[in-house]
């Protein structure tokens, strides 16, 4: 009942003129959840496909915790045509982790659509240790340094000209795959919502990230209340703040979205500008976020 009220929801906002049904034209989210998923999602990928494209969305990338989306990338593409949909994989237990022969088979899917290697995210060490959890982990350093491990993962990154984004890594692990990465020769990296838990990264290291060619990730559902009731994680004001000291050209703007009880993701990405537009972010600098550096960071045009 609930995510059919979300998909009702979303074909209303679909016939109101608001502003964010121009606002979204040319949008790329690159942190899309949906179905098929063995978490509870709001809307399917399909369905997803269709509303963004008829809010004028250029493209979505499609994330799943715990198997490759590169398949259901090719089907969603062929189900609804005139939009860019991509897939990747997420380096958690289930996928083997570290696991080089996982990366290799998703470039190999039909398509060619994989286009994003995510480090681990709800099995990373660090998401683990923060969630006071006692389960098995995947870790990404020792003694300061990367494992062997995560830097063959991302030699096949490069290799293969795909998006490397830091996943759920500590803030100081992601500074050292930016850096690997770049040492590697990879092209296009992206720091996966930087500022929330469990990553929690300063404003310092966000620029020193930066710096070295990576793209910060500022995600809408951290800054909105959690279904439990328990507050947002982040202002509004704290992402404006963050903005201004990173710059802009370094950044992506993207939704998260995807939980039930939550936004659909277009509509969130709409909220999300106008939130950004009051805190004084231009139009432009939200373009710039939004629509060109994520077709940069997917190797697009």
């Amino acid at each position: 009942m609930r995510r059919a009220w979300w998909i009702g929801l979303g074909l209303l906002f679909m016939a109101l003129p608001a502003c964010g049904q121009t606002d979204l034209a040319g949008v790329i989210d690159i942190h899309v959840h949906s179905d098929p998923d063995s978490q509870p999602r709001s809307i399917d990928a399909i369905d997803l496909a269709k509303l963004a494209k008829q809010r004028g969305m250029r493209g979505l990338v499609l994330k799943n915790h715990y198997e490759s989306t590169a398949a259901l990338a090719y089907v969603v593409r062929k189900e609804v045509p005139g939009i860019e949909i991509f897939g990747g994989i997420d380096l958690n237990r289930s996928v083997g982790g570290m696991n080089p022969a996982a990366i290799e088979r998703m470039v190999l899917m039909k398509g060619g659509w994989g286009k994003v290697v995510w480090m681990p995210t709800f099995d990373n060490e660090n998401q683990v240790k923060a969630s006071k959890e006692n389960r098995p982990f995947i870790s990404i350093s020792k003694n300061g340094k990367l494992l062997p491990e995560v830097e063959e993962v991302i030699r096949l990154v490069a290799k293969h000209q795909l998006t490397l984004e830091t996943g759920h890594s500590s803030a100081e692990d992601g500074l050292m795959i930016v850096h690997a990465a770049r040492q590697a020769g990879v092209q296009h990296v992206v720091v996966t919502h930087a500022m929330a838990d469990p990553i929690r990264m300063t404003i310092p290291q966000m620029q020193q990230t930066a710096r070295e060619g990576a793209y910060i990730e500022f995600v809408y559902g951290a800054t909105l209340p959690a279904n439990n009731g328990a507050p947002a994680e982040l202002k509004m004001s704290d992402y404006a703040k963050a903005i201004r000291a990173v710059g802009p050209q370094s950044c992506i703007l993207s939704s998260d979205l995807g939980q039930p009880g939550r936004p659909l993701h277009p509509d969130g990405m709409a909220q999300f500008f106008q939130a950004l537009r009051t805190e004084g972010i231009s139009q432009a600098d939200i373009d710039l976020m939004s629509k060109t550096n994520p077709a940069r960071a997917l190797g697009l045009r």
